[in-house]
């Protein structure tokens, strides 16, 4: 079995001393393993499915999908007593709460998630993350360089406009660098380097970077890691007001809403993490807290700050240009039958490897979205 956290979490298993055993703990040792073997525990987590739904839940979310069934002589992922699982829950929801949608998280290429979505006959998730191209998004902000982040938008507009994507630039979790190497080898891109060069611009480190991020998981032998950072920070917000720098501001606020109207314009569900849409900045008092401190990814979980939120209405802030700026695109969104689920949609060749031309085309309109 692979080790999902090979630096802060080493290994699949915790010895329980005051059991004398050991208990499987793929993710992180305080996290348990299920046994889903045992139709007691799969009772269990259903009870607690259906707690969660009749308070009020309407979106359940199914953490790392591929590792809920475990398997002697197997890699313990995507196993296919998996799809058994959660085609239960979703007959379990149709029947009891039919209103309830399941949200699988799937860290894997797009293609290779759509399995999840289950068939017309037997579905499954209503709706899975769009991880891959939330990688694949930040690596175009470093690299200016849009034909990866092309290539796999062009797979995800391919498949059947039933299967439905959560898109987000940024979440509670870190951006790992799963990229397809294979594809980027063409152009001579070599997976160690290109992750060295991603995550030393997006901390800062690189010369004229403006991102300001850190490191998840670090890896000194191998050299691999994972990236945390709020929106605000990897566009460049935070340097631009540490160092005063109106015209660098300007810069990263357009940014920051260039990347909001990217999302926007993809097929799928946009979903804004809790203080993006204030420019709230990384939260390094994390270091300082005992619990946290060995955590990077608390650098972007600080509470949300309602000081910064009442700056939406000073006319010329940060937060007021994000936020009205983030309301313009949503009413955009709202009111333009391009962006219909039933719409067309494709990329098309701009000749310029830094910009990024969307197609949607419905019955009634047509748009042309260029991302620089």
């Amino acid at each position: 079995m692979a080790e999902v956290f090979p630096i802060t979490a080493p290994g699949n298993y915790t010895w329980l001393p005051e059991l004398g055993k050991f208990v499987m703990t793929t993710f992180y040792p305080y996290q348990w393993d299920l046994n889903y073997w045992n139709p007691i525990v799969f009772n269990e987590m259903v009870y607690n499915m259906l707690n969660l739904v009749n308070k009020g839940v309407d979106i359940i979310r199914i953490d790392a999908v591929p590792y809920i069934w475990k398997q002697l002589g197997t890699v313990c992922r995507n196993l296919p007593q998996v799809h058994t699982i959660v085609r239960i829950l979703r007959m379990i929801c149709e029947i009891v709460c039919p209103g309830v949608l399941l949200l699988g998280e799937v860290v894997m290429d797009p293609d290779k998630v759509v399995p999840y979505f289950g068939t017309v006959e037997k579905p499954e998730c209503h709706m899975l993350y769009n991880v891959t191209t939330m990688a694949t998004t930040w690596s175009t902000v470093a690299t200016r360089d849009v034909r990866l982040l092309r290539a796999q938008m062009d797979i995800v507009n391919r498949l059947p406009k039933e299967y439905v994507f959560l898109n987000y630039l940024r979440c509670h979790d870190d951006i790992g660098w799963g990229l397809d190497y294979l594809w980027l080898m063409q152009f001579g891109i070599g997976e160690v380097s290109h992750k060295k060069y991603l995550n030393d611009f997006l901390t800062g480190q690189y010369p004229g970077s403006f991102a300001r991020g850190e490191l998840y998981n670090s890896d000194p032998a191998s050299g691999d890691a994972r990236l945390c950072g709020t929106t605000a920070s990897l566009c460049g917000i935070e340097k631009a007001l540490y160092e005063r720098n109106g015209r660098d501001l300007e810069k990263a606020i357009k940014l920051d809403l260039m990347l909001h109207a990217y999302m926007l314009t993809q097929s799928g569900i946009p979903v804004i993490y809790s203080g993006d849409e204030i420019g709230q900045e990384n939260d390094y008092s994390y270091h300082q807290i005992p619990e946290n401190c060995d955590d990077s990814r608390y650098l972007h979980r600080g509470n949300f700050c309602w000081e910064l939120a009442e700056k939406r209405k000073v006319q010329g802030s940060v937060q007021q240009k994000l936020f009205d700026g983030i309301k313009y695109l949503e009413r955009l969104k709202t009111n333009h039958s391009a962006f219909d689920v039933s719409a067309d949609v494709w990329t098309i060749d701009t000749w310029d490897v830094s910009v990024l031309a969307v197609v949607r085309k419905s019955e009634k309109e047509k748009l042309v979205a260029l991302f620089n």
